[in-house]
């Protein structure tokens, strides 16, 4: 499973992300994660359909095709249960 997130330096809800998800990362080393600005990467975001309403957490199955997308400010704790229960995605 790989975790595609997207945010920017300007929104609120992705700086309070940004260390929930460090936490996240750190406690499941086997999770890859990539982040994009969506400023910085607009070609990415927009690939991935992500133009505004941000933070937006794009899931991949193995084969890079993906199963789920989660918006906004989500607990750790809803992060992890999703984790888990798609791992071996």
């Amino acid at each position: 499973m790989k975790v595609l997130k997207f945010g920017a330096v300007w929104c609120p809800e992705c700086l309070i992300m940004k260390p929930r998800w460090k936490e996240i990362e750190e406690e499941n080393p086997w999770l890859k994660t990539e982040f994009y600005d969506i400023d910085e990467n607009s070609e990415v975001a927009e690939k991935n359909d992500v133009t505004k309403n941000i933070p937006v957490f794009v899931f991949l199955d193995k084969e890079d095709k993906e199963f789920l997308r989660l918006k906004g400010n989500i607990s750790k704790k809803d992060i992890i249960e999703t984790i888990n229960k798609y791992k071996d995605k």
